[in-house]
């Protein structure tokens, strides 16, 4: 989890593809952030989708030899936070031509800041989804009391469905995310439910906790209050309702603890990873601020280049 704009001069160019449509106070917010992430790092390239007038933004403000490292696709039609999800399956949306880009091979992530249903339904449109996987999960870090530890939450809004299997694919794409993430090989692997003594919660709960007791690294269920402490898991799992309703809980708390502290704000998850689908599409907070959406353009340049250290270790 980035906690403020980063960058790595020397890693390899990398090209996301941003909807300048999407968060709450998109196109200003948006264009802020690209400009950040721009110039810490110098290997970034960005396609923006959106209204010529928001892009002609960044290219204004960029130094003359750096406006090749941006290109334009201009699209007027946005999903609103109120729109329905399925308005992401219109051509005519930024948030589809973005993902159409990623999937063309025209960029190497998408990143946006607008409904997450939207955009989840806009990546697995064009990406698809990654094999056995029915319910794509969107995935958040989240600091803990622990310096050295942080907790990753799924799902945090990527669906809303509850069943068994839908907990269970969660555990396993949590997992591998967390390993490649931390370069460890097992987490513990808690499942989100009202209380930890055996069989708390509701049915869908104690019959995912049977189905996870062999599973390797699960400790059985977590409450909310373990998510922050780093103590008992490392990977909490639920459904895309609770974990967005606890994620937002959390994100009060934090603005409520630290109000008036300058830049404190960085210090929660401010973007969600999705998981399940063969891309890289990071979904920043709709009430992101320009640091935030630099952190998440930032963030989808590092998991595309770790991708590639991936496959090149691959065929070694």
């Amino acid at each position: 989890m980035t906690h403020g704009p980063t960058g790595d001069a020397s890693s390899g160019p990398v090209k996301i593809a941003v909807d300048l449509l999407g968060g709450d106070d998109a196109p200003a917010v948006v264009v802020g952030g690209a400009l950040q992430a721009l110039s810490v790092d110098p290997r970034l390239c960005l396609l923006l989708v959106g209204p010529h007038d928001a892009a002609d933004a960044v290219l204004r403000t960029l130094p003359p030899a750096d406006r090749v490292r941006v290109e334009v696709r201009a699209v007027s039609g946005g999903v609103a936070m109120a729109d329905p999800p399925t308005r992401a399956a219109s051509g005519e949306t930024s948030i589809r031509v973005a993902a159409h880009a990623v999937a063309s091979g025209a960029a190497d992530a998408l990143v946006s800041a607008g409904s997450s249903g939207a955009t989840v339904t806009a990546a697995v449109l064009a990406l698809g989804r990654s094999q056995g996987v029915r319910k794509p999960p969107l995935a958040a870090w989240l600091p803990t009391m622990r310096p050295d530890r942080e907790t990753l939450l799924l799902d945090v809004g990527g669906s809303m469905e509850s069943t068994v299997a839908v907990l269970l694919s969660h555990a396993g794409l949590g997992t591998a995310y967390w390993s490649q993430h931390t370069g460890h090989d097992q987490p513990r692997i808690g499942l989100l439910s009202v209380g930890r003594e055996p069989g708390k919660g509701d049915r869908v709960r104690r019959a995912a906790e049977a189905a996870l007791a062999t599973t390797d690294g699960f400790v059985g269920l977590v409450e909310g209050d373990d998510v922050l402490t780093g103590d008992r898991a490392d990977v909490v799992v639920t459904d895309g309702f609770t974990g967005n309703v606890l994620l937002k809980g959390i994100e009060g708390a934090y603005r409520l603890a630290t109000a008036g502290i300058a830049g404190a704000s960085h210090g929660m998850a401010r973007a969600a990873v999705l998981l399940g689908v063969p891309g890289v599409v990071v979904v920043c907070h709709g009430a992101a601020d320009a640091g935030d959406l630099a952190s998440g353009l930032l963030e989808a340049a590092r998991l595309v280049r770790a991708g590639r250290d991936g496959e090149r270790e691959d065929q070694r």
